[in-house]
């Protein structure tokens, strides 16, 4: 019984510090808006996703901040 609560400890810490900071999809394009805010929902991969899911809404998507002044190496360094 013992090391069953052992394992079921443990295994609730490790998943409490995995998901607490889980990382949220960062992709191309970012829906933007009163209710987003900057540089808001950034999950989507082409301006057609993003502007279908902003159609009737009040916002507008606009080009991820971190896509957008991420390096990018060409060739050799």
């Amino acid at each position: 019984m013992r090391p069953l609560l052992i394992a079921a400890a443990a295994l609730s810490i490790l998943t409490s510090f995995g998901f607490s900071t889980a990382a949220v999809a960062q992709d191309r394009y970012c829906l933007q808006g009163r209710i987003w805010g900057y540089p808001g929902n950034c999950q989507f991969a082409s301006y057609a996703q993003c502007m279908a899911t902003a159609s009737g809404t009040n916002a507008y998507c606009g080009i991820n901040p971190r896509y957008a002044y991420a390096r990018h190496y060409r060739g050799y360094r």
